[in-house]
Protein backbone atom coordinates (compact mmCIF):
# COMPACT_ATOMS: atom_id res chain seq x y z
CA UNK A 1 0.00 0.00 0.00
CA UNK A 2 1.86 3.47 -1.33
CA UNK A 3 0.61 5.62 1.94
CA UNK A 4 2.35 8.58 0.03
CA UNK A 5 -0.30 8.80 -2.78
CA UNK A 6 -3.40 7.70 -0.19
CA UNK A 7 -2.14 11.32 1.75
CA UNK A 8 -1.26 13.65 -1.19
CA UNK A 9 -4.99 12.04 -2.46
CA UNK A 10 -6.55 13.03 1.30
CA UNK A 11 -4.89 16.29 1.38
CA UNK A 12 -6.23 17.11 -1.98
CA UNK A 13 -9.65 16.70 -0.95
CA UNK A 14 -9.35 18.18 1.63
CA UNK A 15 -7.70 21.55 0.20
CA UNK A 16 -11.00 21.04 -2.42
CA UNK A 17 -13.41 20.59 0.48
CA UNK A 18 -11.59 23.91 1.81
CA UNK A 19 -12.28 25.76 -1.24
CA UNK A 20 -15.73 24.86 -2.13
CA UNK A 21 -16.47 25.67 1.72
CA UNK A 22 -14.85 29.18 1.14
CA UNK A 23 -16.86 29.61 -1.99
CA UNK A 24 -20.33 28.55 -0.51
CA UNK A 25 -19.16 31.24 2.32
CA UNK A 26 -18.38 34.37 0.37
CA UNK A 27 -21.80 33.77 -1.72
CA UNK A 28 -23.52 34.24 1.62
CA UNK A 29 -21.55 36.85 2.42
CA UNK A 30 -21.09 39.03 -0.23
CA UNK A 31 -24.32 40.67 -0.85
CA UNK A 32 -23.99 41.58 3.26
CA UNK A 33 -21.35 42.98 2.84
CA UNK A 34 -22.30 45.82 0.08
CA UNK A 35 -25.68 46.19 1.46
CA UNK A 36 -23.80 47.41 5.19
CA UNK A 37 -21.39 49.64 3.50
CA UNK A 38 -23.99 51.10 1.07
CA UNK A 39 -26.36 51.72 4.72
CA UNK A 40 -23.11 52.97 6.02
CA UNK A 41 -22.06 55.59 3.68
CA UNK A 42 -25.72 57.02 3.36
CA UNK A 43 -25.42 56.99 7.25
CA UNK A 44 -22.68 59.09 7.49
CA UNK A 45 -24.20 61.49 4.84
CA UNK A 46 -22.58 60.07 1.39
CA UNK A 47 -25.12 60.01 -1.63
CA UNK A 48 -24.70 56.76 -3.16
CA UNK A 49 -26.40 54.06 -5.12
CA UNK A 50 -26.09 51.09 -5.94
CA UNK A 51 -25.48 49.86 -9.50
CA UNK A 52 -26.69 46.87 -11.36
CA UNK A 53 -24.29 43.65 -11.71
CA UNK A 54 -21.26 43.06 -14.34
CA UNK A 55 -20.75 46.74 -14.90
CA UNK A 56 -17.43 48.02 -16.72
CA UNK A 57 -16.50 49.62 -12.90
CA UNK A 58 -16.34 46.25 -11.75
CA UNK A 59 -13.49 45.12 -13.83
CA UNK A 60 -11.17 47.38 -12.47
CA UNK A 61 -8.35 45.97 -11.05
CA UNK A 62 -10.13 42.28 -10.81
CA UNK A 63 -8.49 39.42 -11.66
CA UNK A 64 -10.41 35.93 -12.14
CA UNK A 65 -7.46 34.18 -12.35
CA UNK A 66 -6.10 34.70 -9.20
CA UNK A 67 -9.89 34.38 -7.02
CA UNK A 68 -11.26 38.14 -7.38
CA UNK A 69 -14.44 38.99 -7.96
CA UNK A 70 -16.38 42.09 -7.87
CA UNK A 71 -18.97 41.63 -5.21
CA UNK A 72 -20.96 44.84 -6.50
CA UNK A 73 -20.37 48.65 -7.41
CA UNK A 74 -21.55 51.85 -5.51
CA UNK A 75 -21.48 55.56 -7.17
CA UNK A 76 -20.92 57.62 -5.15
CA UNK A 77 -22.15 61.64 -6.20
CA UNK A 78 -20.81 64.98 -5.82
CA UNK A 79 -17.25 63.92 -4.06
CA UNK A 80 -14.05 62.91 -5.47
CA UNK A 81 -14.40 59.44 -5.70
CA UNK A 82 -16.29 58.14 -8.35
CA UNK A 83 -17.41 54.50 -7.39
CA UNK A 84 -16.73 52.05 -4.52
CA UNK A 85 -15.96 48.54 -5.71
CA UNK A 86 -16.38 45.64 -3.13
CA UNK A 87 -14.18 42.92 -4.05
CA UNK A 88 -13.62 39.62 -2.61
CA UNK A 89 -10.78 36.74 -2.81
CA UNK A 90 -11.39 33.61 -2.09
CA UNK A 91 -9.01 30.38 -0.76
CA UNK A 92 -8.67 27.34 0.81
CA UNK A 93 -8.22 29.43 4.13
CA UNK A 94 -10.95 31.37 3.69
CA UNK A 95 -12.45 34.86 2.05
CA UNK A 96 -10.79 38.40 2.23
CA UNK A 97 -12.75 41.12 1.24
CA UNK A 98 -11.89 44.01 0.28
CA UNK A 99 -12.96 48.34 -0.93
CA UNK A 100 -11.57 49.77 -3.78
CA UNK A 101 -12.65 53.78 -4.33
CA UNK A 102 -12.00 54.14 -7.34
CA UNK A 103 -11.10 57.36 -9.29
CA UNK A 104 -11.66 58.80 -12.57
CA UNK A 105 -8.14 59.57 -13.97
CA UNK A 106 -7.87 60.20 -17.70
CA UNK A 107 -4.62 61.81 -17.89
CA UNK A 108 -2.31 58.87 -18.17
CA UNK A 109 -2.17 58.93 -21.94
CA UNK A 110 1.73 60.14 -22.89
CA UNK A 111 2.97 60.20 -19.66
CA UNK A 112 5.33 58.52 -17.40
CA UNK A 113 4.11 55.38 -15.88
CA UNK A 114 2.84 55.51 -12.70
CA UNK A 115 3.91 53.43 -9.15
CA UNK A 116 1.68 51.72 -6.58
CA UNK A 117 2.08 54.06 -3.47
CA UNK A 118 1.39 53.11 -0.10
CA UNK A 119 0.60 54.67 3.70
CA UNK A 120 2.93 54.24 6.18
CA UNK A 121 2.21 54.60 9.75
CA UNK A 122 4.81 55.32 12.52
CA UNK A 123 3.25 54.55 15.61
CA UNK A 124 3.94 55.51 19.61
CA UNK A 125 5.41 52.04 20.49
CA UNK A 126 7.04 49.08 18.21
CA UNK A 127 3.72 47.30 19.69
CA UNK A 128 -0.16 47.97 19.50
CA UNK A 129 0.96 51.61 19.74
CA UNK A 130 -1.15 54.16 18.65
CA UNK A 131 -0.17 56.40 14.88
CA UNK A 132 1.50 59.10 15.56
CA UNK A 133 2.78 60.05 11.87
CA UNK A 134 1.93 58.99 8.52
CA UNK A 135 4.34 58.95 5.48
CA UNK A 136 3.16 58.11 1.85
CA UNK A 137 6.13 55.57 -0.16
CA UNK A 138 5.87 54.74 -4.01
CA UNK A 139 5.36 57.23 -6.79
CA UNK A 140 7.53 60.50 -6.61
CA UNK A 141 4.97 62.78 -7.47
CA UNK A 142 1.79 61.25 -5.66
CA UNK A 143 3.95 60.45 -2.72
CA UNK A 144 5.04 64.25 -2.03
CA UNK A 145 1.88 66.05 -2.86
CA UNK A 146 0.15 63.25 0.08
CA UNK A 147 3.22 63.59 2.29
CA UNK A 148 2.56 67.49 2.17
CA UNK A 149 -0.70 67.88 2.56
CA UNK A 150 -1.33 68.58 6.57
CA UNK A 151 -5.09 68.36 6.53
CA UNK A 152 -4.59 64.80 4.92
CA UNK A 153 -2.89 63.54 8.01
CA UNK A 154 -5.40 65.32 10.52
CA UNK A 155 -7.64 63.09 8.92
CA UNK A 156 -5.82 59.97 9.22
CA UNK A 157 -4.71 60.38 12.53
CA UNK A 158 -8.36 61.26 14.12
CA UNK A 159 -9.69 58.33 12.12
CA UNK A 160 -9.61 54.81 13.73
CA UNK A 161 -6.78 53.27 12.05
CA UNK A 162 -5.98 50.45 14.56
CA UNK A 163 -8.87 48.87 13.02
CA UNK A 164 -7.82 49.18 9.42
CA UNK A 165 -5.88 46.14 8.97
CA UNK A 166 -2.88 46.29 6.11
CA UNK A 167 -2.47 49.54 4.78
CA UNK A 168 -4.12 52.68 2.77
CA UNK A 169 -2.58 50.67 -1.18
CA UNK A 170 -2.91 53.28 -4.57
CA UNK A 171 -3.20 51.24 -7.64
CA UNK A 172 -2.96 53.08 -11.08
CA UNK A 173 -5.25 51.46 -13.66
CA UNK A 174 -4.14 52.92 -16.54
CA UNK A 175 -6.26 50.46 -19.11
CA UNK A 176 -9.20 51.69 -17.48
CA UNK A 177 -8.29 55.35 -17.00
CA UNK A 178 -8.95 54.66 -12.99
CA UNK A 179 -7.37 54.44 -9.67
CA UNK A 180 -7.54 52.35 -7.10
CA UNK A 181 -7.63 53.29 -3.26
CA UNK A 182 -7.48 50.09 -1.67
CA UNK A 183 -8.46 49.63 2.05
CA UNK A 184 -9.17 45.96 3.74
CA UNK A 185 -13.40 45.85 4.05
CA UNK A 186 -14.44 48.19 6.70
CA UNK A 187 -17.01 50.55 7.30
CA UNK A 188 -14.99 53.40 6.86
CA UNK A 189 -15.67 56.66 9.86
CA UNK A 190 -16.33 59.70 8.23
CA UNK A 191 -12.53 61.13 9.09
CA UNK A 192 -11.52 57.83 7.14
CA UNK A 193 -14.10 58.38 4.40
CA UNK A 194 -13.02 62.44 3.90
CA UNK A 195 -9.04 61.08 3.65
CA UNK A 196 -9.73 59.08 1.26
CA UNK A 197 -11.75 61.67 -0.60
CA UNK A 198 -8.67 64.09 0.02
CA UNK A 199 -6.35 61.02 -1.61
CA UNK A 200 -9.04 60.88 -4.81
CA UNK A 201 -8.98 64.99 -4.98
CA UNK A 202 -4.87 64.43 -5.39
CA UNK A 203 -4.62 61.68 -7.77
CA UNK A 204 -7.90 63.69 -9.94
CA UNK A 205 -5.71 66.89 -9.74
CA UNK A 206 -3.30 65.29 -12.16
CA UNK A 207 -1.87 61.76 -11.35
Amino acid sequence: MDWGNIIGTIAALLVAILWLLALKKRKKGSLRKIEQLLQHLQGIGVRVSLLEKDVEQGKVGVSHASGQRSEGVIQIAGRNIDYINVTSVASQYGVRYFVDYLVRSPGWIGEKKRKKTRMVRKKSSALRGKAVDIQWKGDDYLAQGLNYDYRLKDKLLQAELDKLKGSIWIFPEPKYEYARVRTSYLLPSSDLFEAIDIIAGHIRSGW
